[in-house]
């Protein structure tokens, strides 16, 4: 047996309801007077009494934040000062060497700089480089893993 399926001793009698405003009367639950006490009357739900909504503030932030993640820039001139004697350049090394941590080093690097190189560096695949970096590193006798 189900709820649904029992039988009260007493039926129930039908509310008397007063008005249009149905179930409750008098004012029916609108209060007095008012905007939303009218038949037809609304507020706007965004609407908070005069005040700035949140929505109206957002619209003032000004700026822009790009979803792409910057590339970890390191000058060439800190190339030498790391690596006195020259030798490979890569992911591995430049964390080694603490120039990047190896959490940023995912988001990729970037070697930029004008300074003019005396040592031999030979580029590992995956680190990005400035054409001047690049005309550097050949004057040099430098390689570049493309």
């Amino acid at each position: 047996m189900q709820l649904h399926e029992l039988k009260l001793k007493t039926p129930r009698k039908s509310r008397k309801t007063i008005g249009r405003g149905g179930k409750k009367g008098t004012y029916s639950g609108r209060g007095n007077k008012g905007q939303k006490a009218r038949s037809g009357g609304n507020v706007n739900p965004l609407f908070e009494g005069g005040r700035s909504t949140l929505v109206d503030h957002m619209k003032k932030k000004r700026g822009f934040k790009s979803l792409v993640v910057k590339k970890n820039v390191i000058d060439s001139a800190d190339l030498e000062k790391k690596f006195p004697k020259g030798g490979e350049i890569s992911k591995e090394t430049l964390i080694a060497a603490g120039m990047v941590t190896k959490a940023k080093a995912e988001n990729g690097i970037k070697i930029l700089g004008k300074t003019e190189l005396k040592q031999k560096f030979s580029i590992a695949k995956g680190i990005l480089l400035s054409s001047s970096v690049k005309d550097a590193i050949a004057k040099a006798g430098g390689e570049i893993a493309s």
